[in-house]
C-alpha cells in the first residue's frame, strides 16, 4: 500500500511541474524503451519462471542449491539486460523516431525540439531495466522463502527518490544551469532503481545469501528457468509489441494524449497494484509448493480463494473509479500545471481503463500458474492471440474515439484474456470451485453496484451542498462520497453475506485487538 500510494504522490508531484505537456509526453515515451524490456526481464516471463524453479531447488535440495541457481540467474540476467541496454543507447535515435516520429515538429517553449529530448531521456533511464530485472530476482528469491513485506516496499524507493529529486531540484534547475527539468526526473528514475534493489538485499543477505560472479549456461536450473523463460518471453514479446501499437497511435494524438492515458493508468493501476499484483505475489509460491508436492485439491483451493479475494477489493475499486473519475482526477493532479483540460482528458481514459481493472488482476493470477503447473506454452498462446485483439480493436476505435478509444480497447482485450485463461486453467485442474467463485461475484457486484449509486448520490449532493473550488472543499467532497460508497458497501456485503468482507474485515480486526506480548 505505501509503495503504491507513493507511486501516486510521484505522480501527483510529476503533475504538478509537467501537467500532461510536451516534456510529459517526451519522458512518459522515452521510459517506454526499457519498459518494452522490463516485464520480460523483471515482472514478467522471468519472475514466473524463476520463482517456481527457485522454491523447488530450496525444497529439494536446500538453501545453497537455492542461492547457487540465484546467481546463475542474477548474472544471465545482467548480461543480457546490459547488452539491450547498450544496443537501445547507441539506437535510440531510429528507436524513438519510429515510435514518435511526428515529435520532430514539435518544439518546446525553450526551443527544445520535442524527439530530441524524448532521445536524449530514453538513453538516460535505460539502465534501469537491469537494475529492475536484478532486483526482481531478488524479490522472487524473498518470496519464495516467504518474505513479502520488504519487496513489496521496494518499489517505493523508487518512487521516493523522484519525489525528493523533483521537489528539491525542479525548483533550483535554472541556477544549476539545467533547460530542461525533466532531465532531473530521467536521472532520478536510474537512481531510484539502484535505491530498489538496495532496500532488498540486507533481507536476502540475513537468509545466507552471498553474490558470486558465477555464471553456469549448463546449469540445469538456470536452464530450467531458461526453458520456461523462452515460450513466456514471446507472448509477453508480442504484449510489448501492443504497447509499441498503443505508443505509436497516442503519440499522433496531439500534445498530452501520451501523458493523460499514463496518469489514468497509474490511477487504475493502484487496486491493481494493492490487490492485483499483491493477493498474486502471494498465491504464486503457494501453488508452486502444492504443484510440488502434487496436491491438486489444494492448488485449487489457493487458485479460488485469490480469486474471492481479489473481486472483492478490485469490483468495488472498478465501479469507485468509474463513478467518480472526475472528483478523483481533479483532487489528485489538478494542481499547478494540471489544468481542466488535462483533467477531462485523464478522467475519459481512466473511465474506459476502469472497464479492464478486474481482468487485469485475474490474468496476474492465473498466467503465472501455468509456469508453475509447467504448462507455460498456454499463457503464451493466449497472450499472443489477446495482442492480436487488442491491436485491432484499438486502431478501429483511436480512429472513432482519439486516444481515450485506446483505454478501451486495451480493457476489452484484458477481459478478453482473463476469461480464456481462467476457462483453460479450470481444464487444467478440474475445476476452480467455480460455483463458489460465480456465486461470489454475483454477490460482490449486486453489493458494488449499490456502492456506486450511493456515490453518485452523494457527489451530486455535495456538489451543492459544500461549494467551492478550493482544494480543500474538493477533499471533503471526494472523501463523503467515498465514505458514504464504502459504508454503503459494508452493509450491501453483509445482508449478501459476502464472505470474502466478512473474512476481511474480521482479520483486521483481530489485526487491532491483538495485543503485545
Amino acid at each position: 500500500m505505501t509503495s503504491r500510494i507513493l507511486g501516486l504522490v510521484r505522480d501527483q508531484v510529476l503533475a504538478f511541474y509537467f501537467g500532461t505537456g510536451d516534456a510529459m509526453d517526451a519522458y512518459r515515451l522515452g521510459f517506454k524503451i526499457p519498459n518494452l524490456f522490463r516485464d520480460l526481464f523483471a515482472e514478467g516471463a522471468m519472475s514466473a519462471a524463476f520463482v517456481p524453479t527457485f522454491t523447488r531447488h530450496v525444497a529439494d535440495a536446500g538453501k545453497p542449491a537455492g542461492w547457487t541457481l540465484g546467481n546463475h540467474v542474477i548474472n544471465a540476467l545482467m548480461l543480457v539486460t546490459g547488452a539491450l541496454v547498450l544496443l537501445g543507447v547507441l539506437f535510440a535515435t531510429p528507436l524513438v523516431t519510429a515510435l514518435a516520429g511526428d515529435y520532430a515538429l514539435e518544439t518546446l517553449p525553450d526551443g527544445t525540439n520535442k524527439l530530441s529530448l524524448t532521445i536524449t531521456l530514453a538513453r538516460i533511464m535505460l539502465p534501469t531495466l537491469t537494475l529492475i530485472a536484478v532486483a526482481a530476482a531478488v524479490m522472487g528469491m524473498l518470496n519464495s522463502l516467504r518474505h513479502f513485506f520488504i519487496p513489496a516496499l521496494s518499489p517505493a524507493m523508487f518512487n521516493v527518490v523522484t519525489i525528493v529529486v523533483a521537489v528539491a531540484l525542479i525548483p533550483a534547475a535554472p541556477m544549476l544551469g539545467i533547460r530542461q527539468p525533466i532531465v532531473l526526473i530521467a536521472i532520478a528514475t536510474v537512481l531510484g532503481g539502484v535505491a530498489q534493489l538496495a532496500l532488498q538485499w540486507p533481507t536476502l543477505r540475513r537468509e545466507g545469501y552471498r553474490y558470486r560472479p558465477a555464471l553456469d549456461w549448463r546449469d540445469p536450473g538456470l536452464q530450467r528457468v531458461l526453458m520456461l523463460m523462452g515460450p513466456g518471453t514471446i507472448g509477453l514479446a508480442a504484449t510489448q509489441l501492443n504497447i509499441v501499437v498503443n505508443a505509436f497511435l497516442a503519440a499522433r494524438e496531439g500534445t498530452g494524449a501520451v501523458s493523460s492515458l499514463d496518469y489514468a493508468f497509474r490511477i487504475m493501476y493502484l487496486p491493481i497494484g494493492l490487490f492485483g499484483v499483491s493477493i498474486a505475489t502471494a498465491v504464486l509460491p503457494a501453488v508452486s509448493r502444492h504443484v510440488v508436492e502434487k496436491d491438486t485439491p489444494a492448488s485449487r483451493k489457493a487458485i479460488a480463494d485469490g480469486l474471492s479475494l481479489m473481486m472483492m477489493m478490485n469490483i468495488p475499486a472498478t465501479v469507485g473509479l468509474m463513478v467518480l473519475s472526475v472528483p478523483i482526477v481533479r483532487v489528485i493532479f489538478e494542481h499547478g500545471e494540471f489544468n481542466p483540460e488535462s483533467t477531462a482528458g485523464t478522467a475519459a481514459a481512466l473511465r474506459l481503463y476502469a472497464i479492464g481493472l478486474v481482468a487485469y488482476s485475474i490474468v496476474r493470477i492465473a498466467s503465472p500458474t501455468f509456469y508453475a503447473l509447467g504448462k507455460n506454452r498456454i499463457p503464451v498462446i493466449v497472450s499472443m492471440c489477446t495482442v492480436v485483439v487488442n491491436a485491432t480493436l484499438n486502431i478501429m476505435l483511436v480512429r472513432v474515439m482519439g486516444f481515450t478509444g485506446l483505454a478501451l480497447g486495451t480493457s476489452i482485450a484484458a477481459t478478453f484474456n482473463a476469461v480464456v485463461l481462467l476457462v483453460l486453467l479450470r481444464r487444467s485442474l478440474g475445476g476452480l470451485h467455480e460455483r463458489r467463485i460465480l456465486s461470489s461475484l454475483v454477490r460482490i457486484a449486486a453489493a458494488s453496484a449499490a456502492m456506486g449509486a450511493a456515490a453518485v448520490a452523494t457527489d451530486a449532493w455535495a456538489a451543492g451542498a459544500l461549494p467551492g473550488d478550493g482544494i480543500g472543499w474538493q477533499m471533503v467532497r471526494v472523501a463523503l462520497s467515498i465514505g458514504v460508497a464504502i459504508a454503503v458497501l459494508a452493509a450491501a456485503a453483509s445482508v449478501l453475506r459476502v464472505r470474502e468482507f466478512n473474512e476481511g474485515m474480521a482479520l483486521v480486526m483481530r489485526r487491532f485487538r491483538r495485543t503485545p506480548r
